[in-house]
């Protein structure tokens, strides 16, 4: 009865308690109501920080050992692949066995590799290869560990709360993209590279503490259903829900018709006439935006219409962009990219809303193992696109061009799929 007290509050409590903070800032209300989700939280948060930085430090030391920027390069290919591969079977094992031991035991593997980074770097143990090896272990327990920690909270709080548990999630990944690097850096620069592994293996034990105290996370599966969940089941099931499918369509409008990633180098050089530093100031834009996107997301547990929502905010991250390749001054850029950014925070957020809520329990893991496919995969295939186009024509055209498409497609969506436009959470339909 605790966990879902707040279901209790009289109305003028609900609508007298700190309208201005909760309209304009992250709702916390699912940190306040449910411990379990609030230690959860809380342990993930600060395991993303320390995974943010074991991250930076891996490329640090692979280019400290080739001198080879291809060398760090390959760095994201190792992480990428086992990440796809296994973020499929990852969530069929999600719909199989207790979500709690799951996430445990994959939260365990990476703490020990950390700690066997750490291990390895104390002992000067460095060799590129170990280092990889590493890395695409890493991203296995990743797989498997994202689609049991994502199921898990639907069973931990009630439907209203979790556009708000999403928001406060990404606030997660943010500061985890933003926090980590940074702190990396400071500590491999003054501590070694074994200090920043050693932190690492240490902060998992909050995430793994958080996972100790929950209950168990058995799917809720139909006793005559196949004992193992199978990947090509949630396929099946995916192909038969169109709102579902949608939001992976509309997604995918963003991160592969207008993604400009891999253009920041040169259109640091080009439009801005900078350097790295300029390079480091566009790449961290986006994400500064999505971390404020989460933020001041109180407003968003008010929108019920949540499949317009995403293609709104899909097209403003494609309008965006398109401005932002007609900018030629760099903080009026930053600016517009940050914005993208803070749409892109708003679309994830009601698209894994969607997933969580539309989706049956038994179904959840592997859907949120397509999640993490389209999410990792998607903004690759947008790096390969954008490059491509600047240098058949110009970057102008990859960025705007870009962006223009990503409005013009998700526009055609929103057109040809008006079920999807509207859908509400108040009675949703998959």
């Amino acid at each position: 009865m605790t966990r879902h007290s707040h279901r209790l509050a009289s109305p003028v409590t609900a609508d007298t308690e700190a309208p201005t903070r909760t309209r304009i800032l992250a709702d916390l209300t699912p940190l306040r109501s449910s411990p379990d989700y609030r230690r959860l939280w809380f342990g993930n948060t600060i395991s993303w920080v320390g995974q943010g930085m074991t991250s930076l430090a891996i490329s640090l030391q692979v280019y400290d050992i080739t001198e080879s920027s291809f060398s760090v390069g390959l760095v994201g290919l190792f992480s990428l692949v086992p990440l796809m591969v296994f973020g499929l079977y990852g969530g069929a094992i999600a719909d199989t066995v207790d979500r709690r031991t799951l996430g445990l035991a994959s939260a365990s593997g990476s703490a020990v590799l950390s700690a066997g980074l750490a291990a390895a770097a104390i002992a000067g143990f460095a060799h590129v290869w170990f280092l990889y090896g590493i890395v695409a272990l890493q991203s296995v327990c990743a797989a498997l560990n994202g689609p049991a920690r994502s199921s898990m909270i639907p069973r931990l709080l009630p439907p209203e709360q979790l556009p708000a548990a999403n928001a406060l999630n990404s606030i997660t990944m943010t500061s985890g993209t933003l926090l980590g690097p940074m702190l990396g850096g400071l500590i491999v620069g003054f501590a070694g590279y074994q200090s920043a592994y050693l932190i690492d293996a240490v902060t998992f034990a909050a995430s793994l503490y958080a996972m100790w105290r929950l209950p168990s996370m058995l799917p809720d599966r139909d006793r005559t259903a196949a004992k193992r969940a199978s990947v090509l089941d949630g396929f099946r099931f995916l192909a038969t829900r169109p709102n579902l499918r949608m939001t992976f369509f509309s997604d995918f409008c963003a991160m592969i018709l207008a993604h400009p990633r891999a253009l920041f180098p040169a259109v640091a050089a080009l439009w801005y006439g900078g350097d790295a530093r300029t390079t480091g100031l566009l790449v961290a834009a986006p994400a500064l935006g999505a971390l404020l996107g989460g933020v001041f997301s109180g407003w968003l547990s008010r929108i019920h219409r949540h499949g317009l929502a995403i293609l709104l905010a899909v097209g403003a991250w494609g309008a965006a962009i398109a401005v932002f390749g007609l900018t030629r001054n760099l903080w009026l850029g930053l600016l517009f990219l940050a914005l993208a950014g803070c749409a892109d925070t708003v679309s994830m957020v009601f698209r894994n809303t969607m997933l969580q809520v539309a989706a049956p329990d038994e179904m959840r893991g592997r859907l949120q193992g397509v999640f993490i496919v389209v999410v990792a995969g998607g903004p690759r295939l947008g790096d390969f696109l954008a490059g491509t186009t600047a240098d058949l024509a110009s970057p102008t055209v990859a960025v705007t061009g870009g962006g223009l498409a990503c409005v013009l497609a998700v526009t055609l969506l929103g057109v040809t799929r008006r079920r999807f436009a509207r859908y509400d959470s108040r009675d949703p339909e998959a």
